[in-house]
């Protein structure tokens, strides 16, 4: 969750959400977006409201400065127009024209309950601050107490721009209407506040100068059941209007009028198109196709503005800003996103490395193919630092020329990567020898001339991501190479097994924990008493899931993982423990472990099993040692010296499968050795095949003119075990004398057999 909130698709929601809640911090980009918004589409003032002007205050003057005798009469003139109702919004010089003041009472008591007072703040309030009684010119009591009272009064931002008001004020504990309510007849909302609707113009307005009424000077039925509101200008400072610069409080009145007459009046902030903007960005970042991506993630932007527009005719007022700062946070994120991306998906050459190749969409009915350059890296360690993109470059367009692509990926350690239309399979091998040929002519870089050898990986799972199948056919043309192949083809059924060889170092860890890996004993018995005289450790793996593992797969693999030692170790406890136990039953048979070839020539060998057998205390004479896969030998001085220490400790040695492999005279002669394995293939034959009985017989006879014994495994039958008896073969294994089993059903074996001496057998 926490990385989820680190991503640029969530910090875009999450930083202007923050900002809007702890502070108008989006107010400039607001005012900017409403002022231009009420330039651009503008609409007549209502006709049902007329502004009567009494005039200019004068500054210099107190503010209340229309006289009771010349508004009664503006209002007299008035009140025959017949109007639906009159605001009276001009302060009145009353208390000093005793017949001026009764004639005002009078005509204000002539409209009865359809004449109000306006009382106005006189400075700008920030939004969501108190009002204060002291801020507004309250009318005379004798004034006050004859006719209602609305006041106007609305917040602003730091511009001084109006942007809301409340439906009522609360004035020394009681609460007065505004003056836009009660033009609109909407004295209650679902919010606090409403804001006004500035495309009304200003300049509509349809004003008439008290003068005219006085004179008559104006057209007949202008007032006539409509809502008048005899105004003064000047008493309070002008207030910002967007679209329109500084005007009167009336012009905002007059729009918070327009604005509450509409469907609904509301104001949601920022909020809403934040939230449908980023629902559209997150929309947009899971789309898989290009074209679908760029039209959600226009369709976001276009949000942005639109929504404000189309909520505003039905009276939502929403703003733009917080969700423009939030597709500004994505879409810089990730064009920066992009810009890394593309510097790590850029090898040093200049060309595109597997990682991008990895990161495409692969197009049905392609194969992958990877070129890996033998001995690349010591190539580039003859050339100089700047000739390196030079030489990857060169070998790019060899590969694009031969097979018709535009694009070649560039890997580390001479990798070559590209799709291209899959063929039958021959077509295909056929085409990569072809390329082959192509690097036939040496790479001339600079001065410098290279001889080069290329190998192939190729893929052809189309059900697979494209990342795994670039891996897959990295991995076989590594296989090629190491094995001096052309071309390598990715098996499906070796990327089943993949997980678990690449998991095997745990799993061999859990096995040998829970029981699952455990040893089976196969006695071994001397030919001529026809009685046991040793058993072999062989190690075994049941898998709960998986079953019963073969030791070669599960070794072969143990071998690659680095994990061999510490089981060959495993299997030497386990087989002293074993050896201890016959001991102490009577049964003091010789105990014969495997030693993979991987460990022969290894520094630590000697010291370790020594260390082993002397803290268990086993004798060393009673353990046999068998080497296997003696090929694999890679320092053969340090294997004959290792050898030959543990021969001078007590320890005999044995050469198993003898015969196969490069198990034959060269390492016979050149390793230490007490005893030959026949290997199971020879021994199988020798009833049914003369060659093999003759290659068995003098084999017997050369390991004991050298002073060997012989072991031979693979008696399946007694006259397989009778013919080697006369043969001369000293000892015998196979399942004709005895399966693999525990070392407890060993030892019933033994018991039952009443094979009890005192000495090695």
């Amino acid at each position: 969750m926490l990385k989820k909130l680190r991503s640029p698709l969530y910090l875009a929601l999450l930083i202007p959400a923050l900002l809007v809640c702890v502070g108008d911090w989006f107010a400039p980009m607001d005012h900017s977006f409403r002022n231009m918004r009420s330039k651009l589409d503008r609409y007549d003032a209502p006709a049902d409201i007329v502004v009567v002007s009494v005039g200019h205050a004068d500054s210099s003057r107190d503010t209340t400065v229309v006289s009771s005798r010349k508004l009664s009469d503006v209002l007299t003139g008035i009140s025959r127009q017949m109007p639906y109702r009159v605001f009276i919004d001009a302060p009145v010089e009353f208390g000093l024209d005793v017949d001026g003041d009764r004639q005002l009472l009078e005509a204000i008591g002539n409209f009865g309950r359809d004449a109000a007072l306006v009382v106005r703040n006189k400075r700008f309030i920030i939004e969501d601050s108190d009002f204060r009684s002291t801020d507004f010119n309250m009318p005379v009591p004798a004034i006050a107490g004859s006719v209602p009272i609305v006041v106007s009064s609305w917040y602003t931002n730091f511009f001084d721009y109006a942007i809301s008001s409340p439906y009522e004020v609360t004035l020394a504990g009681k609460r007065y209407p505004t003056l836009a309510s009660t033009l609109a007849g909407v004295p209650h909302g679902l919010f606090a506040k409403f804001v006004p609707d500035n495309r009304v113009d200003p300049d509509t307005i349809r004003t008439v100068p008290a003068s005219a009424i006085l004179m008559g000077n104006f057209t007949p039925g202008l007032l006539t059941g409509r809502t008048v509101i005899v105004s003064l200008e000047g008493t309070v400072p002008p207030i910002g209007y967007y679209g329109s610069g500084r005007r009167e409080p009336i012009a905002v009145d007059i729009a918070g009028a327009v604005a509450l007459r509409k469907p609904m009046a509301v104001y949601l902030g920022g909020i809403p198109v934040l939230v449908a903007s980023w629902l559209l960005i997150l929309a947009g970042s899971r789309a898989r196709r290009k074209r679908r991506k760029a039209a959600i993630y226009a369709l976001s932007l276009a949000v942005i503005p639109g929504l404000p527009l189309l909520a505003e005719p039905v009276g939502i007022t929403l703003q733009p800003s917080a969700a423009l700062f939030c597709a500004m946070i994505y879409g810089f994120s990730r064009l920066w996103q992009h810009r890394i991306r593309r510097e790590q998906l850029t090898n040093a050459s200049g060309l595109p490395n597997l990682m991008a190749l990895g990161a495409s969409q692969l197009n049905i009915g392609c194969d992958v193919v990877v070129a890996v350059i033998a001995r690349y890296e010591e190539i580039l360690a003859t050339l100089p630092k700047d000739l390196h993109g030079e030489c990857a470059r060169q070998i790019a367009r060899r590969l694009s020329v031969g097979s018709g692509i535009e694009t070649v990926f560039n890997g580390e350690g001479g990798h070559f990567a590209w799709t291209e239309e899959a063929r039958p399979l021959e077509m295909q091998l056929d085409h990569l020898e072809g390329l082959r040929a192509l690097f036939s002519a040496p790479l001339e870089i600079g001065s410098h001339k290279f001889d080069t050898n290329i190998h192939f990986g190729l893929d052809r799972n189309e059900g697979l991501d494209a990342l795994t199948r670039v891996n897959s056919a990295v991995a076989s043309a590594n296989d090629a190479m190491a094995s001096g192949r052309a071309v390598e083809l990715f098996e499906a059924d070796r990327l089943a097994e993949a997980s678990w060889e690449l998991s095997l170092h745990a799993r061999i860890d859990e096995g040998l924990r829970n029981g699952e890996i455990w040893l089976a004993y196969q006695t071994q018995w001397d030919m001529k008493t026809r009685r046991p005289s040793g058993v072999e450790a062989l190690i075994r793996w049941s898998h709960p899931t998986r079953g019963p593992i073969a030791p070669d797969a599960f070794i072969l693999q143990a071998e690659r993982a680095g994990r061999i030692d510490a089981l060959t170790y495993w299997v030497l406890n386990e087989a002293i423990t074993a050896g201890l136990a016959l001991n102490t039953m009577g049964f003091p048979l010789q105990m014969s472990i495997n030693l993979s070839a991987q460990m022969v020539d290894k520094a630590e060998l000697v010291p370790s099993i020594l260390d082993i057998v002397q803290r268990r205390g086993f004798d060393p004479r009673q353990m046999t040692i068998e080497v296997t896969e003696t090929s694999s030998v890679r320092n053969r001085p340090a294997a004959v010296s290792n050898l030959s220490r543990l021969r001078d400790r007590g320890f005999k040695l044995s050469i198993d499968d003898f015969g196969t492999g490069e198990a034959s005279l060269a390492y016979l002669a050149d390793l230490p050795s007490d005893e030959l394995k026949l290997d199971r293939r020879f021994v199988s034959r020798i009833l049914s095949h003369d060659r093999d009985h003759k290659i068995v017989s003098n084999t017997i006879t050369m390991a004991h003119a050298l002073g060997q014994s012989v072991v031979a495994e693979g008696i399946e039958d007694e006259a397989t075990f009778r013919l080697l008896s006369s043969m001369g073969c000293d000892v015998g294994q196979g399942y004709h004398l005895g399966r693999p089993q525990p070392f407890s059903d060993l030892c019933q074996t033994l018991l039952k057999m009443g094979h009890v001496q005192t000495g090695i057998v």
